[in-house]
């Protein structure tokens, strides 16, 4: 698959998840729109795809679709500012307004594509024949109006980004200099339809050139617009690594205690297997554990002070498994708790990821001693 494709329907995938978990969000609908049309209109714009069109509705038509989607794509960019906008009735009349716009270059470029014989429409943008007035009509048009819809969005994109902070504002950047960019490409190749259309010959490598940038842009605003999303997603998977490589540091410390006093083990909340499935999550069984383990030493807190003890335990890792390890042999004897439980206050601190440290180094200690 192209980079470019691969891009879109990344971003695109992204942003259909978040639309099921919030269907009525208009600003993330149009995002999503906008991401739809833009992904079905680059197969559109392959051989393989455009040939298949054309075989099927006619010669020509796959180069109007893939404009046509181009502009959809751009109005429902502008659609998303308009929708986030502060004044919710003046942006919906505003989006009317572009809906209007939009609906008559749509018109204008159509006429212009039907009007013409199919072999003068056939070709790319670097092949056409823009001495033709329809042909030049068709580029001229659709790319003037692209240009002002990308720099309004990037213009409104930069002022969201200063207001701002990071890392969303980073994201927004990314998205208002490949919206910026995607406006220059634009306004470039309009300025060479017009040239072309006077009869000037343009150089290849100049057209090639914009269609890099072009491509290029697209691809920085892909990846903006999912900047914070996957940062986000890359927090969390580092966050659920953790708690599953922590977890499986703590079997040790919890494989005794669970052993001394089985019935702190927590159950599911209840026997459906909706419940069971959940209670197997890497961060419900992570906290789970920790509870556990901390309701184990408390128990068994009666054999670990000694007469000079209080409810601190100073003493290092290594010194409480050796002590864990001997008070789990008086519980296997049967021998009574010499005195009342009490909470254990670690010697590293009294926060919950200081706890979540001791808890951890007695467990690596215990792995140790065995």
């Amino acid at each position: 698959m192209e980079p470019l494709l691969l891009g879109l329907v990344a971003a695109l995938a992204w942003k259909v998840y978040q639309l099921k978990r919030s269907p009525h969000d208009k600003p993330l609908r149009s995002v999503t729109l906008c991401l739809a049309c833009a992904a079905l209109s680059y197969p559109v714009a392959m051989p393989g795809g455009a040939s298949g069109v054309d075989t099927v509705a006619g010669h020509g038509t796959a180069k109007l679709v893939q404009n046509l989607l181009l502009l959809l794509t751009v109005y429902f960019m502008m659609c998303f500012y308009l929708y986030s906008s502060a004044d919710e009735e003046a942006g919906r009349r505003r989006a009317r307004a572009e809906a209007v716009i939009v609906g008559i270059v749509a018109v204008i470029i159509t006429v212009a594509a039907l009007s013409v014989p199919h072999e003068t429409f056939a070709g790319s943008f670097s092949t056409a024949d823009m001495t033709v007035p329809q042909i030049a009509v068709f580029y001229a048009v659709a790319g003037v109006y692209l240009m002002y819809a990308l720099g309004m969005a990037g213009w409104w994109t930069r002022r969201y980004a200063r207001m701002s902070r990071r890392p969303h504002s980073t994201g927004l950047w990314m998205t208002a200099v490949g919206l910026g960019g995607m406006a220059v490409a634009c306004a470039v190749r309009a300025v060479i339809v017009i040239i072309r259309g006077v009869g000037v010959d343009v150089p290849m490598p100049l057209m090639a050139s914009v269609a890099f940038f072009l491509v290029a842009s697209i691809l920085l605003f892909a990846a903006g617009i999912t900047y914070s999303g996957a940062r986000a997603r890359i927090a969390s998977l580092r966050l659920w690594l953790q708690h599953r490589r922590d977890h499986r540091r703590l079997e040790p410390l919890w494989t005794l205690l669970a052993e001394a006093y089985p019935e702190n083990v927590l159950p599911p909340a209840s026997s459906a297997a909706l419940d069971r499935w959940r209670a197997r999550g890497v961060h419900r069984r992570y906290h789970r554990r920790i509870v556990e383990c901390r309701d184990g030493l408390v128990d068994i807190s009666p054999y670990l002070l000694d007469e000079d003890d209080h409810a601190v335990l100073s003493i290092d890792s290594s010194e409480l498994a050796s002590r864990l390890r001997r008070a789990s042999a008086r519980i296997e004897q049967g021998v009574p708790a010499p005195r009342p439980a009490v909470p254990l206050a670690m010697a590293l601190g009294s926060d919950r990821q200081s706890d979540v440290k001791q808890l951890i180094a007695v467990a690596d200690a215990l792995r140790v001693a065995a």
